[in-house]
Order: structure tokens, then C-alpha cells, then sequence
């Protein structure tokens, strides 16, 4: 059988040897990225102007951003002008001073809650795991597809692997549908318009068709998989809820059919949901 080709050791790996660039590093290759070296880009700017704030120096006037960064104040003052309108700094009206603004708050807040989530949702991936002896996984929706951002692998010889980061289609993943059938109606056609591939003969590429399927897991409450993503596998999976009682990401598991036979996939689904529940409690779900 054919294995989906593992991603976890690379990440593991990549993150080892990251370090962080000061600012000065910053500075230094952004002079060089536009018109030959001449000038920095003005997306440089504002990233390397946002990055200057710190616990200790919450607010900076523009004179010290301008010698931190080596610009004109004038740069400076438009860069901070145009960051104030977008929400991402605001300007202290008694000192003239700059602070980061509630935007960027709200896009760390993103972040955070999709790492939020894969922290919270490990030890209930343990125990699917243990409860099913298959592979585990949690998936996000992210620019039309499904990510997986944390899985444990089966225990068992013949197995079907997984990765952190590897991105699969929604419209033929347990996951995907798992997620999508509990999206607004205009995110649902948006996904059909963008196309509906092909990926095995068992694969739903009819837009009625995968309308029908959706109805039948917002039903029964999960999402199943019959080799439509891969032929030898197949999946299930179930949505999980956030605080806002919206569907922020799936749990599945996923098993070679010579063991997931359909039958046992459905006697799979109480221990699915079980785990999708109380995930979701965890994050704050009380629907």
C-alpha cells in the first residue's frame, strides 16, 4: 500500500536550528531585497517597524523608530500613518508616542488558538489512539484544504502515516468533510466552484452528490472516508467546536481496509465523537 509521505521528523528538525534574526540582520538583508539594494520595500518597513516594540519599550515616538530602523522620519511618520488606519499600531493622543493596536492582537489571538488547540487536543489523542489502534489525527481548514497539525502514528506494522503540515483536499478527506459540513452555505459552494478533483474512481466530484454527503454528517454528527482520498484507506473523522460554537477543526482516524472494514469504521464513530466532545468542552464548547 501506498503511504502518504511523512512530514513530522522534517519540521522536528527545521525547528532545531532555527534562530532568530535581530533586527539589525533584518535591516540589513531588507536594504538589499528591492531595485538592486538601493532602497527597502515598504512592506519591509512596516514588518521591521511593527517588530521594534518589545515588553520593555511598549511605545516609541517616531524619532526613535527612524534611528532604530536607519529611515527619514518622514518614512516613518507615513509608514505609521498608513499602520494606524489598518489598526496594527495605534498612537498614544497625550504623548504622540505609537503602540502596537488591537489588530495585531486579534491576529496573534488566530495563531495562538490553532496552537491552542493542538496542545489541548493531545491527550485525547492518546487515547483514541489506544482506543483504536489506528492513526490519529487533527486537521485545521486552512485556504481551502485540510492541514493536519498534530497526529500520532499507529503502533501497528501495517499502518497509514501522516505529518505535521501535510495538506490534503476537504471534498475527499473524512477531515475536510468533517469540516466543511458545518460551514456558512457560501463557504461550502466556494469550495465547489474552486473544483472537485478526481483523486480515486470512489472520490465524489458531483457538487449534488457531495451536498447529500454533507447533509448525512451534519446528521449523524461525523464523516467518513471510503477510500476516496486514497484507494486501500479509509477514514473517519468528527468536528470539533471552540468556544463560539463554531467548527474549528476535525479529529480522525485513519487505517488501512484490510482492518477498517465499514463496519468497523462505523463502530469507530462513538469513540471519534467521544474525542471530538471533549475537545471541544475543553476549548469552551457548551452547545
Amino acid at each position: 500500500m501506498r503511504r502518504t509521505r511523512r512530514m513530522a521528523d522534517w519540521c522536528q528538525s527545521s525547528n532545531k536550528f532555527h534562530i532568530r534574526e535581530t533586527l539589525t540582520e533584518m535591516v540589513g538583508r531588507a536594504r538589499h531585497a528591492d531595485d538592486g539594494g538601493t532602497r527597502l520595500s515598504s512592506v519591509a518597513n512596516a514588518i521591521l517597524l511593527m517588530k521594534t516594540f518589545s515588553d520593555e519599550q511598549s511605545e516609541l515616538g517616531i524619532s526613535a523608530l527612524a534611528e532604530r530602523l536607519g529611515l527619514a522620519k518622514s518614512t516613518v511618520h507615513r509608514l505609521a500613518s498608513t499602520l494606524v488606519e489598518a489598526g496594527m499600531l495605534e498612537q498614544n493622543k497625550e504623548t504622540g508616542k505609537y503602540r502596537l493596536g488591537l489588530a495585531v492582537f486579534e491576529l496573534g489571538s488566530l495563531v495562538r488558538r490553532k496552537i491552542d488547540i493542538s496542545f489541548e487536543a493531545k491527550p485525547w489523542l492518546m487515547t483514541l489512539r489506544e482506543q483504536t489502534g489506528e492513526t490519529v489525527d487533527l486537521s485545521i481548514l486552512d485556504h481551502g484544504g485540510v492541514v493536519c497539525v498534530n497526529f500520532l502514528e499507529s503502533q501497528k506494522v501495517n499502518r497509514i502515516s501522516s505529518g505535521i503540515g501535510l495538506r490534503k483536499p476537504v471534498h475527499c478527506t473524512a477531515e475536510g468533510k468533517a469540516l466543511i459540513a458545518f460551514q456558512p452555505p457560501v463557504m461550502i459552494e466556494r469550495i465547489i466552484h474552486a473544483g472537485l478533483e478526481r483523486r480515486t474512481p470512489r472520490t465524489l466530484v458531483d457538487p449534488a452528490q457531495l451536498q447529500d454527503e454533507l447533509a448525512k454528517i451534519r446528521a449523524r454528527g461525523y464523516a467518513t472516508d471510503d477510500e476516496e482520498y486514497e484507494l486501500g484507506v479509509r477514514g473517519i473523522a468528527a468536528p470539533i467546536s471552540d468556544d463560539s460554537g463554531n467548527s474549528v477543526a476535525a479529529v480522525g482516524v485513519t487505517g488501512p481496509t484490510q482492518r477498517l472494514t465499514k463496519n468497523r469504521l462505523r463502530a469507530l464513530a462513538r469513540y471519534v465523537n467521544d474525542a471530538a466532545k471533549a475537545i471541544s468542552l475543553r476549548l469552551g464548547d457548551r452547545s
